[in-house]
């Protein structure tokens, strides 16, 4: 039988990725990252998709080379279908389909919500079903019910802002750089957590809020004088770090409760946070949970988690039509 080979390819927001898979094994996971978005203090979209045009084609090539695999060997391209800018998703998704023309090969369209959930079957351990998982990142926040690969409810997820935008907005209200979230977890190491008490918005039970958290931050700045932040920054961005994982747990532990599950994962870019990683553990082992974490590379947005997803839809011979379009908004 001859091996499983897949291209998969990654470009919902700001990185451009590019994967290969043999067999279900990770051969390759290359990214390029975009800074030209730190001096506008956030991603700009047309500038994502030229970004993913200069990029994708010598992050594919080299993901190829690195993987030791020939285009034409290739048994499918996996592409991300959506969430995400539709201008990033339609490089990636135009450029999966003209090569997989090219090649005369099956496309597979991959749900990157989903994937970054499936990052945790690329390495051993893996969760055993059915498993909750907390999918954490700058455009979506929520806890996803895990019944099988394929199977997958949202029983709980943010009613307005995402944890990671709550990050990296609080960071840039703090006077960080974009992306401000990985540095405020950086100055965090160095502050007190209890230090100041921010809002916890009440929503209805497993959904989220973070906007509440974000006015709450810059009404209780409003009112200090100029060197406040500087004066207590490490304190500040400590304190912020502290409410939005407690905001992340409570509703992870009330979801475990209610589906009287103990397999529980997270995943998405926001799992690579340091705090939430630690309370994570932490909790796991006082509720005695089987916790499961992602490696760093398949936190944040990468074509890894995307080869995964790709793998197990050949193997159910899920494929997209030629003429699919990329989706912005996408429910599971």
């Amino acid at each position: 039988m001859n091996s499983i080979k897949i291209l998969a390819i990654e470009s919902s927001c700001d990185d451009t990725g590019a994967a290969v898979i043999v067999d279900g094994g990770i051969q390759s996971n290359i990214v390029a990252n975009q800074k030209v978005h730190k001096e506008y203090g956030g991603v700009v979209p047309e500038l994502a998709s030229r970004a993913h045009q200069q990029n994708i084609i010598p992050v594919v090539d080299t993901a190829l080379k690195k993987a030791g695999v020939d285009k034409k060997e290739l048994s499918a391209i996996a592409v991300t279908k959506g969430p995400g800018l539709l201008g990033a998703l339609l490089v990636g998704t135009t450029f999966a389909k003209t090569m997989a023309m090219v090649l005369d090969i099956p496309i597979i369209g991959v749900h990157h919500m989903q994937a970054h959930v499936l990052a945790h079957f690329i390495d051993e351990p893996k969760p055993i079903f059915p498993f909750i998982c907390l999918t954490v990142s700058g455009g979506h926040t929520q806890l996803v019910l895990v019944k099988a690969v394929d199977q997958m409810d949202i029983i709980g997820e943010t009613l307005d802002d995402a944890a990671g935008e709550a990050f990296d907005k609080i960071a840039k209200i703090l006077g960080l750089e974009y992306p401000g979230g990985p540095l405020l977890d950086q100055l965090a190491q160095q502050g007190n957590p209890l230090s100041f008490k921010f809002a916890e918005p009440k929503v209805p039970d497993l959904n989220y809020s973070f906007s509440g958290l974000k006015t709450s931050v810059l009404y209780f700045l409003r009112k200090q004088d100029e060197s406040f932040v500087k004066d207590h920054l490490h304190d500040l961005c400590a304190s912020v770090q502290h409410t939005i994982v407690t905001i992340l747990m409570k509703e992870l532990v009330k979801a475990t409760k209610q589906f009287n599950i103990n397999q529980v994962t997270i995943a998405g870019g926001v799992s690579a946070n340091s705090e939430l990683r630690k309370v994570f553990e932490q909790t796991g082992k006082e509720k005695a949970w089987q916790t499961y974490i992602p490696k760093f590379e398949y936190c944040t947005d990468n074509a890894a988690m995307i080869a995964i997803a790709g793998h197990y839809q050949y193997l159910q011979g899920n494929f997209e039509q030629q003429d699919f379009s990329p989706v912005a908004r996408w429910k599971f």
